[in-house]
């Protein structure tokens, strides 16, 4: 039997490398196309490898594949373009979309894929939606092979959950304190992006995912204290919090408010019931306890990966010391 042929377009991030990985491991004939390589993980072996650019795929000899995943598409206008382009030329052709384009403030729990798509403060997350819906139209009107993918916060070794990231962490090494939006309450869902793989390979070269649209998180469910209680449990550490007004903190550090108010600050429970039907095997078995001592663990390996950001620390100072 001839190996299912497939290309990702950005095949080196954090959901893309497991994913990768896991479509070699399971026999796809797999091609990445990147702008170059990255830093922070290894080359997928058993791949081939293509250098472009991802917003200019017209320039690239691409050739045709029954599989397509585009990891690094983002405005509708991209999408339009790679229907015209990938028309004829895939069976199957999947976008990758996120759950922070789900209804916020969120009406009804748990979060299904019938959940109404509505984000009022957050660009990145209408701009999802509005791609999905070049999508569906393109499915509809003329059977384009679309599968719609929604991951919610999927990390590996390499993120640090918390806003903030090794900033906030170094905090918590120094005894300072973190700050926590909210009253740390909140419930969240953090997946591991190779549990995230199980379910996404298996939704590929899939006749029952075309036309369809599918979550995939984990099934735990963490509140914002308890996140930050474990990454400093994997340092070592009793964090001290300091709970902040979510619109507060987005007043003082507006690059954080569209993806705080827009997503983190609401509580989120997700049903993956769906993906199931369609990849039974599918199962979240990495606890955040122990994706967070992988966390710890790499970025205490060098110091190059413990940036610690000046100005956001002052501005943490600000926050602690007006609440």
């Amino acid at each position: 039997m001839t190996a299912p042929t497939a290309l990702f377009i950005g095949g080196n991030g954090i959901i893309s490398s497991a994913c990768s990985a896991l479509a070699v491991e399971r026999g796809f004939d797999l091609t990445l196309l990147n702008r170059g390589t990255d830093s922070k993980r290894p080359p997928i072996e058993g791949a081939r490898h293509l250098t472009g650019d991802a917003d200019h795929l017209e320039d690239v000899d691409l050739g045709e594949y029954d599989v397509v995943v585009n990891f690094r598409s983002f405005l509708p206008s991209a999408v339009e373009k790679d229907v015209a382009l990938f028309t004829g030329r895939t069976g199957q052709y999947v976008y990758i979309s996120s759950a922070s384009a789900y209804q916020k403030p969120v009406a009804r729990l748990p979060i299904t894929e019938s959940t109404p798509l509505h984000n009022p403060w957050w660009q990145y997350s209408r701009d999802k939606i509005a791609s999905e819906d070049v999508l569906v139209a393109a499915y509809r009107n003329a059977g384009f092979p679309a599968t719609i993918v929604r991951p919610s916060h999927t990390y590996d070794r390499t993120l640090i959950p918390i806003e903030g990231g090794w900033t906030q962490l170094d905090r918590m090494l120094r005894g300072e304190p973190v700050v926590v939006h909210g009253d740390g309450t909140s419930l969240w869902t953090l997946t591991h992006n190779t549990d995230f793989a199980v379910a996404f390979v298996g939704l590929l070269n899939n006749p029952r995912a075309i036309g369809d649209t599918f979550q995939i998180t984990s099934d735990e469910v963490l509140p914002w204290d308890a996140i930050t209680n474990i990454l400093g449990d994997a340092l070592g550490v009793t964090p001290s919090i300091v709970h902040v007004a979510s619109e507060t903190i987005a007043r003082t550090i507006p690059e954080w408010g569209p993806g705080l108010l827009g997503d983190k600050a609401h509580s989120v429970i997700f049903d993956n019931t769906k993906v199931r039907s369609v990849v039974p095997e599918y199962r979240a078995v990495t606890p955040f306890w122990k994706g967070a001592r992988e966390i710890a663990e790499w970025h205490l390996a060098s110091p190059d990966r413990q940036k610690v950001d000046a100005d956001l620390n002052a501005r943490l100072d600000a926050l602690v010391a007006a609440a």
